[in-house]
Formats: structure tokens, sequence, C-alpha cells
């Protein structure tokens, strides 16, 4: 089954453009929902995912309209993935049912992978720096001279 996901960010933007494309490519079932992607908790989104099958194909429009971040984007791909779930995202014309968009689509894994590993050393070495330095992270503590 095609099941189609559709979101706006904003309750002034239309879904129709979304709908309409998700329509064109045969999509059964359409969620869709006017909420930021920054929020994880999304309603229709949780529900779509709630009820692919293996076999199923969730089709989005463009993919910064299924996620906002690679974090998220990754997440989704890992879980549609381990439930055998395809996808295919209409603009970017990627579709995971072809040897060439499991490629891309390990590629875009492979590059957030690699973005978290290095923001995770950054920081690492950032907090190590500051404790040479004498720095330690978190609040000062708080003696009842300061606190009077």
């Amino acid at each position: 089954m095609k099941i189609g996901y559709a979101r706006v960010s904003t309750k002034d933007q239309s879904l129709e453009l979304q709908k309409d494309a998700l329509d064109k490519y045969g999509v059964e079932r359409i969620y869709s929902e006017k909420e930021s992607g920054e929020k994880w908790d999304r309603e229709e989104l949780s529900k779509c995912l709630y009820h692919l099958r293996p076999g199923d194909t969730l089709v989005v429009y463009k993919l910064d309209g299924l996620a906002r971040s690679q974090k998220q984007l990754i997440e989704i791909a890992d879980r549609l993935r381990e439930e055998d779930v395809e996808l295919v995202s209409i603009s970017e014309q990627l579709d995971t049912r072809t040897a060439i968009g499991k490629a891309m689509f390990g590629m875009i894994g492979v590059m957030a992978e690699l973005e978290r590993n290095m923001i995770r050393e950054r920081t690492s070495a950032g907090l190590a720096a500051a404790r040479a330095r004498g720095r330690r992270a978190g609040r000062p503590k708080m003696n009842p001279d300061k606190i009077r």
C-alpha cells in the first residue's frame, strides 16, 4: 500500500500542492498536518508511521516535509527499514525500492552519522580544553555566603 504524508509549517500555508502530487503518484491514504517540522511528536506523522505495514511505501512530496533535521530523518528511515517499509520522495526522486535509491539514502545516512560523530568529537575536545584551563562544566556551586 502507498501511504502519503504531507506537512506544512504554518496554518496559513496550503497542503494542496503536496496532496495533489501524492494523489497523482497513486497514494491510497494521506496523513496531513500543519505543524512545525521542528516538533518531534507530530500527531499525524505518528499515526502514519503506526499504520505502515511491511511491504508498504511511505510517499512524501519532499524529505523536509517528513523531517527537519538529519537526525530525525535517519531515525525515521531506520524505523522504516526495520519495519520493511520503503520510502519515496517525489521532489528529490528518491525511491528506496531501487538500488540507486537505496544507495543514495545510505549515503545520506553515512553523512548524518559522520556529522553526529564529528559533533561528539568537537564537544569532547572542547570540554577537555576547558578542564585543562581549570574550568568546570555545570552551574557554580552555591555556598551559604553566596545564598545570603
